[in-house]
């Protein structure tokens, strides 16, 4: 609502700010910036009495507010940052997910867009300095501030060497010694470089002649400078980066000054993005599709034209991927963007090669590993397509975060692996699922969405059996490869035969030994990380626990350490028992660095690469030991679920599954499928290229059902085992949940919340209200919990059961005695 500056309009703005309370604020624009503000620019406001936050406009009005308001203070944008649709998307997930929109602005913008002010000390104009009235601590702090005008608080608690610096702080603004104030930290840093050009005379041939000449005389390196300029290609249409001009003339920088003396280049300084330009380097009509292929593609077709969400479920290997670049291109000749999501950031490194191969620098990428300045970026890009349909990141692949880009034209969205849990934000809010996010992205957008997977989740393939989505099936491999070999190695057997090595029966150590001969590669699943699961006294059964957490401690050799996997708390290893003093200490359970400490004793020739979260700390670790596994200088590679998803190699003809039962026995409705999923997706890696492939999957169970389903390949089989259960016990896709999670540090408040909250919904839900109870892990950072579960047919009006839900946990906050309990609400939980 811009409006000339003539006619004095007071326009207030409802400014979005990124915490977790509800609604907006209102700001008073000052009169300077009303031809300049919009709706979805950040502004900087002041938020309490002292704080300075960026916020974003979402509406403005002429319209007086009751209450007096602040002014805001500046706008820090030329243009929104974000659309309208985004706001509106935003608005969805609020609703669905039962949290705040400053959550949701809190989750979408990459964290250099969000400023806050730091509090920082200054000396006070009327101090004068008496080192005698000074005590030590503040002796060092006005030392530091003779020498800097201003210190941030964080500093402070450096100079003096502990953290809790506040109580000084204000003893000293009370002396007169200090002041505070705040200032805003912009986080975004633009990347400059130094480019150079021709000076305009010497543009004309005769003149640039003329000048080659003379320098050929008296400064022949100033020429091989401009040699070097006019070999690279400069010219008056295409100036050059200096570095590259110096590297190719092996110059150094006092030789080009020379010449911008004598006015023959200009040097001048230019924005340059740090997102990386890939060139294609093949069509993509050279995909050709086997008649499988081809008979999907023209499904997934007829069901965009419905419209409806199109299920593609084609078992491992059948070339679910060259389907997608082939819509993808589609989609680019429509001059519209496409959205590709993957769970896992694994993932991401193998499709990008996969993909900038046929798309080049249309290809962007989007996720938590990315640098912070290149997330600002990506989102800069994506938000100017609306103005320039420029080419570069009309294709964003990412993890479940890149849904919240700003997106102003999709016309495709691939949702792949679209059963994976990792979709699902678990904390903090909003606890949105990115596939389902995703599917109502698109309708507003109009856009058409296909979800991808070859074990679906219940819920989809639901869906797709009722109707609401077209399902499409793609039931053989690509090239006519066989589905893997599945055996079932008894571990009873095993164990009574006395052939176990370590953690590897001689079905699996005798297959991975056969695979390497043959000069092919292996992968090893075991979903634990860490050396051994727990440590346990063998005299009184004492195991370590964490301190914060109602966990044990899991043993990591390489640090030598006990670690919580919840909190992050570690530990030393005890000599002995601290209970009993007993040195009779044993170690229990594997994770896979046992696993490829092992093989490198079994199999002391083999090279063995780790996969998991320890081994992938840093940004390009994936990369790294993906690269690794592709390019043969690895022969074995041992992970937890990273390597189940979609990873493509061609010479893994084994995969082992050290521990099935521990998925199985997880005490879980969902715990079957899951198990099927992970077991089929891990088997899927086997074999995909060449020969058949095998999977050895180690149990003390073989007689299993879901094993004897995965054995026969059936995931129909079992969805309909499930279906039954489901239904005669109130469970998705028959029922929707709402979980409710209560937290406190002191379970003898926590407990007496929990009833009073319960008895509060109990009348209204009765029976389709379980809980609350303690959850396995019924402690987590010091934190206790108790959850109870609303449940609910889906005929009945999902939005009046959460407003039923919100309505009373808003009346059960109001109590005092409960106002230090944390609520959270998650719907839909994983």
């Amino acid at each position: 609502m811009p409006t000339s500056s003539k006619d004095r309009i007071t326009l207030f703005a409802e400014v979005l700010l990124p915490i977790p309370v509800p609604g907006t604020f209102t700001y008073r624009v000052p009169y300077a910036l009303n031809e300049a503000i919009r709706i979805g620019q950040r502004v900087v406001v002041q938020f309490g009495k002292t704080k300075i936050l960026s916020g974003l406009v979402v509406s403005l009005t002429d319209k007086v507010p009751q209450n007096e308001v602040k002014f805001l203070i500046d706008i820090l944008d030329e243009q929104p940052l974000v659309n309208d649709l985004q706001l509106q998307f935003w608005n969805w997930i609020k609703t669905y997910y039962l949290c705040h929109l400053g959550e949701v602005m809190q989750a979408a913008l990459p964290s250099a867009l969000k400023l806050s002010s730091e509090s920082m000390v200054a000396l006070s104009n009327d101090f004068v300095l008496d080192s005698m009235a000074l005590n030590d601590y503040e002796y060092l702090i006005v030392e530091a501030l003779q020498t800097q005008p201003k210190i941030a608080i964080s500093e402070v608690s450096k100079i003096i060497g502990f953290k809790k610096v506040m109580p000084l702080i204000h003893t000293m603004m009370e002396k007169g010694i200090l002041v505070m104030e705040e200032e805003l930290n912009e986080k975004y840093k633009a990347k400059y470089e130094r480019f150079v050009r021709l000076s305009n005379i010497y543009r004309e041939e005769t003149a640039l002649q003329e000048l080659m000449d003379a320098l050929s005389k008296k400064a022949y390196k100033q020429l091989e400078v401009l040699l070097a300029y006019l070999a690279l290609g400069g010219s008056c249409d295409n100036d050059l980066k200096l570095a590259d001009v110096l590297k190719k003339a092996n110059a150094t920088s006092t030789i080009l000054k020379a010449l911008v003396d004598k006015g023959v280049f200009e040097v001048y300084e230019q924005q340059v993005s740090r997102l990386k330009d890939f060139k294609a380097q093949a069509d993509v009509n050279s995909i050709q599709l086997t008649p499988a292929q081809q008979r999907a593609y023209e499904q997934i077709k007829e069901g965009f034209d419905a419209p409806r969400p199109v299920l593609l479920h084609g078992v491992t290997s059948s070339g679910k991927t060259e389907l997608y670049i082939k819509l993808i291109q589609e989609t680019l000749d429509e001059g519209k963007q496409v959205l590709y999501l993957l769970p896992e950031i694994a993932l991401t490194a193998q499709i990008i090669n996969r993909l900038k191969r046929f798309f080049g620098d249309k290809l962007g990428v989007y996720h938590s590993r990315y640098g912070t300045n290149e997330r600002v970026e990506v989102w800069q890009q994506v938000r100017d397509f609306a103005h320039n349909k420029g080419s570069q990141r009309q294709i964003i692949i990412g993890s479940r975060s890149a849904v919240f880009l700003p997106y102003s034209d999709i016309g495709l969205i691939i949702v792949d692996e679209e059963h994976d849990s990792s979709f699902k934000q678990m904390d903090p809010a909003p606890r949105y699922h990115a596939r389902d996010a995703a599917i109502v992205l698109a309708t507003l957008h109009h856009a058409k969405i296909l979800l991808g997977s070859a074990t679906p989740s219940y819920e989809s393939y639901f869906n797709a059996q009722n109707g609401r989505y077209r399902l499409v099936e793609l039931t053989e491999r690509y090239g006519g490869v066989e589905m893997p070999e599945i055996i079932l190695s008894d571990m009873r057997v095993e164990r009574k035969r006395k052939t176990l090595k370590a953690d590897f029966g001689s079905v699996l150590l005798d297959a991975v030994k056969d695979t390497l001969e043959a000069d092919h590669q292996a992968i090893l699943f075991q979903n634990r990380r860490g050396f051994s699961l727990r440590i346990e006294c063998d005299d009184c059964h004492h195991v370590p626990q964490c301190i914060n957490c109602d966990v044990s401690l899991i043993y990591h050799k390489a640090q030598n350490v006990m670690r919580c996997h919840y909190c992050g708390y570690t530990t030393s290893v005890p000599s002995e028992c601290p209970q009993c003093h007993s040195t009779n200490i044993k170690m229990h359970g594997f994770g896979t660095e046992k696993v490829e400490e092992d093989l490198k004793t079994l199999l002391p020739e083999a090279k063995v690469a780790r996969l998991d979260l320890d081994t992938t700390r840093s940004r390009n670790d994936y990369q790294r030991i993906l690269e690794a596994f592709q390019d043969k200088e690895t022969d074995i590679l041992v992970g937890t679920q990273m390597v189940t998803k979609g990873l493509d190699f061609d010479s893994v003809k084994v995969v082992g599954i050290l521990n099935a039962d521990n998925m199985l026995s997880f005490p879980d409705f969902r715990a079957h499928e899951r198990s099927f999923q992970l077991m089929s997706q891990v088997a899927g890696r086997a074999g995909r290229k060449g020969g058949q492939g095998k999977v050895i999957i180690q149990t003390y169970e073989p007689s299993h059902p879901v094993l004897q389903d995965v054995l026969r390949n059936d995931f129909l089989g079992l969805y309909q085992k499930q279906m039954i259960t489901r239904r005669q016990f109130g469970y998705p896709p028959f029922y929707r949940i709402v979980m409710i999670r209560l937290k406190h540090k002191d379970f003898q408040k926590l407990n007496p919340a929990a009833s009073s909250l319960a008895s509060m919904l109990r009348p209204i839900f009765k029976q389709d209200l379980l809980g609350p109870e303690y959850p396995m892990v019924s402690r987590v950072k010091n934190l206790y919990i108790k959850q109870m579960l609303v449940k609910f047919n889906r005929e009945h009006s999902a939005q009046q059961v959460k407003d039923i839900i919100l309505k009373q946990v808003h009346l059960f906050q109001l109590n005092p005695d409960f106002k230090s309990v944390q609520v959270q609400l998650d719907v839909d939980p994983m």
